[in-house]
C-alpha cells in the first residue's frame, strides 16, 4: 500500500501490477463493492471518486494543472471486470500508454468508463449502464 491517511481510511491506493503507463494506481475502497454497476447515487461521497487526482496531487508525480489533461481515470465495465471488487485505475501519463493499455483503458475501450461518466450517470440516473 503507498498511501493511506489512517487504517480508518475508506480507500486505500497501491501500484497496479501491470501498469498501463509510467504511473499506474489503483484506489480501493476497503468495504467490498462488486463493480461500478453495483454504485449508486448514495455511493458518490464515498470516496468522492475524484480521489484519483489527489492521488496523484500527492505523489507528486504531475503539477497541478498537468493532472487533469495527461492522466485517465476510471473503472472496469463488467463483464471486463479482472477482479470481483471495485478498483479505480489511475494512470498517467496518458500519452505513454501502449497499444496494449489504450485498448484496455483508453477512449474507445469497451472495457472502461472515465470517473466522469460514472458520476453523470449516478447523478442522473442513480445507476451506472
Amino acid at each position: 500500500m503507498i498511501w493511506s491517511h489512517s487504517p480508518d481510511d475508506e480507500l486505500v491506493c497501491f501500484r497496479d501490477l501491470k501498469p498501463g503507463a509510467r504511473h499506474h494506481y489503483l484506489v480501493v475502497p476497503r468495504t467490498h463493492v462488486g463493480n461500478c454497476k453495483s454504485l449508486r447515487k448514495e455511493h458518490i461521497p464515498l470516496g468522492k471518486v475524484n480521489t484519483g487526482p489527489s492521488v496523484l496531487q500527492f505523489l507528486r508525480i504531475l503539477t497541478c494543472s498537468l493532472v487533469f489533461v495527461f492522466h485517465r481515470m476510471g473503472l472496469h465495465m463488467p463483464p471486463f471486470s479482472s477482479v470481483p471488487h471495485l478498483h479505480l485505475h489511475v494512470i498517467a501519463p496518458a500519452s505513454q500508454m501502449s497499444i496494449t493499455s489504450l485498448r484496455n483503458y483508453g477512449p474507445q475501450s469497451y472495457w472502461f468508463i472515465t470517473v466522469d461518466k460514472v458520476l453523470q450517470q449516478l447523478r442522473t440516473q442513480n445507476q451506472v449502464k
